[in-house]
Formats: C-alpha cells, sequence, structure tokens
C-alpha cells in the first residue's frame, strides 16, 4: 500500500482513539482494516505514516498536535490554547489536592511500587486519607502484594492516568532527583515536620491558568510544594 494512501487512515485512528495508541496498536488495527489484501502492512510503513502525522500537525498553524505519551499517540491542544480549553470544561480542570495527597502521591512517583507503612515511614504521618483520596481520583493502583514485608501488604503505584496526565511515558521519564538517605527525603520532596498538625497539611491546590498547581492558603511551604512538584511532573 501506497505511503500516502495510508497516512490518512492512520490519521483517522489517532483521531478517534480515546486513549494513547501504541504502534503496534496501529499497525494491527489498519491490518484489519484491509484484511482483503495479500500481504500485511509492515510496522516500518505505519511508523513512517505516524511520522508523517506528526509532522504535519507540528506546523504553527494548527492549535492541537500528535505527541507520544502514555506508551502511544494521542492527538493534543498545543499549550498555548490550555486557557482557552478550559473554559469549555470549567470545573473539570480545578483539579483539588491537598498538600498530604499531594506529598503522598510524590513518594509513590518516586518510590513506586511502594507500600503504605513506608510512606508513613517517610511521612511521619497515618496515609489512609491521602492514598484513599488519590485511588479515587485514579492517580494511583493497587499493583500487588509485598512479599518482602510482613502480612504481605498492598503496593501502590502511578496510574496510567496519572502518567497521561502530566506527558509522561513511565516512571523513567520523572525528573531525575539525586541521590539521598531516608533522612534527607523529607528535604527533597518539601514534605512537612511530621509535628505539624493535619490541618495544616491539608492545604488545597487547585490548576492555574498555565496548568501548574497553586495553593489557595497564604502558606508559602505549601506553594514551593506544589509548584516544585508540578514543574518537575
Amino acid at each position: 500500500m501506497e505511503l500516502t494512501a495510508l497516512i490518512p487512515h492512520v490519521e483517522a485512528l489517532i483521531f478517534a482513539s480515546d486513549h494513547p495508541l501504541a504502534l503496534s496498536e496501529i499497525t494491527t488495527l489498519v491490518n484489519k482494516a484491509f484484511g482483503f489484501m495479500d500481504h500485511l502492512i509492515p510496522d516500518d510503513q505505519v511508523e513512517a505514516a505516524v511520522q508523517a502525522v506528526v509532522e504535519k500537525y507540528a506546523h504553527p498553524s494548527f492549535p492541537f498536535e500528535v505527541r507520544y505519551r502514555g506508551g502511544g499517540y494521542q492527538f493534543l491542544t498545543k499549550k498555548d490554547y490550555f486557557k482557552t480549553v478550559a473554559q469549555l470544561n470549567g470545573d473539570k480542570f480545578l483539579k483539588r489536592l491537598s498538600a498530604a495527597a499531594l506529598e503522598t502521591l510524590a513518594i509513590i512517583a518516586y518510590r513506586q511500587p511502594v507500600s503504605k507503612a513506608e510512606i508513613e515511614y517517610i511521612r511521619g504521618v497515618n496515609a489512609d486519607y491521602a492514598i484513599q483520596k488519590l485511588l479515587e481520583k485514579e492517580l494511583i493502583v493497587i499493583s500487588g502484594r509485598s512479599e518482602d514485608q510482613p502480612g504481605k501488604p498492598l503496593l501502590y503505584s502511578t496510574s496510567r492516568l496519572f502518567m497521561d496526565y502530566f506527558g509522561l511515558n513511565g516512571p523513567q521519564d520523572l525528573p531525575p532527583l539525586q541521590e539521598f538517605s531516608e533522612e534527607s527525603l523529607m528535604q527533597e520532596l518539601h514534605l512537612p515536620d511530621p509535628a505539624l498538625s493535619s490541618a495544616e497539611s491539608d492545604t488545597a491546590y487547585v490548576q492555574s491558568e498555565n496548568g501548574n498547581l497553586q495553593t489557595l492558603s497564604p502558606q508559602k511551604n505549601a506553594t514551593d510544594t506544589a509548584n516544585t512538584t508540578a514543574d518537575e511532573a
């Protein structure tokens, strides 16, 4: 099949999909669509078609683009139009996370898979509520059980939604952190002193117009934590 004839079919698949499409998925779908053909369309030809679609929408005349994220290709609005598109969705763009949930999410992201006991050891406070909220928002998932810890506790990892939201293909794409000890982890992640009350650590955050997280309270430390985590992710 000629590349010029294949490109619009690949473009249509990526456009119609509600999730990032991996190259292998696109190849399978295209070959199913043209099942009457004697020879299957090879992976390298499909990849060339995908790259042609990516290059087409990279042009500044388009307000959206095709990006590789979450393990596949997906149409996304370019960041210059975030504020405009946010008006269409209203409150859906107000992603609220407390400081406790944000800190717990950071620990899970960088140490996954991790148990609740390990999270609580690092933070110095109970993590039941924060973990429950993150599970409800589908930012983390239960990824198994620990074979090394007593009672084989549940292990938590970041979800596909988390990766999609921050434009990551996997944990390996997280910004690298320098080597640190258990004692310095709280300082590295800007975690609060365990002596702080739960009320102080439950500051609410919302997504700002430029996509960063902002605090709803005047506490400077909480603001630094949210902005640093959002910028790094």
